[in-house]
């Protein structure tokens, strides 16, 4: 009878340690470890990748249109619609994407709050999808934050 329970017991730690290893998400302190910065072979970059919609099927209407280029060397550039915007990328394993240091220039335009859902956008990307001319956004939560379409 205690052998059981102690087998049990085994199995139960065993399979909760293997639920939290596969639900959790990366500590910051570990985050980085796994990743690089953009490689020049890697379908992200070197593509300018036009908004398509923000969210699952939201239109912006901007002065500009809301564009990213992701760079070799980890960098990113582009608009948010009103404003230009630069920062850093990290693409790592599992599609993940990270935006960081993201900063903008400060024209102002009439729809400057639509600019920010842009960049906020980006800032809480976690993971990304291509489906042929498509680049899709997700957040931590596996919700998608908006689509980009490959500039010809």
């Amino acid at each position: 009878m205690k052998r059981k329970l102690v087998a049990r017991l085994g199995l139960m730690i065993a399979t909760a340690f293997l639920l939290t290893a596969c639900g959790s998400q990366p500590s910051e302190s570990t985050r980085h470890d796994d990743e690089a910065l953009a490689d020049s072979d890697h379908p992200v970059v070197g593509q300018r990748w036009n908004l398509l919609l923000l969210g699952t099927d939201e239109r912006l209407s901007l002065p500009e249109t809301p564009h990213f280029v992701v760079s070799s060397d980890g960098r990113v550039s582009g608009s948010d619609g009103c404003n230009d915007l630069n920062g850093q990328v990290r693409l790592g394993e599992g599609n993940r994407i990270e935006f960081s240091e993201l900063a903008t220039t400060r024209r102002g335009c009439p729809q400057l709050d639509d600019a920010r859902r842009i960049t906020g956008m980006m800032e809480n990307t976690y993971r990304y999808l291509i489906d042929h001319d498509r680049l899709v956004f997700f957040g931590p939560d596996q919700r998608v934050l908006g689509g980009w379409r490959r500039a010809n």
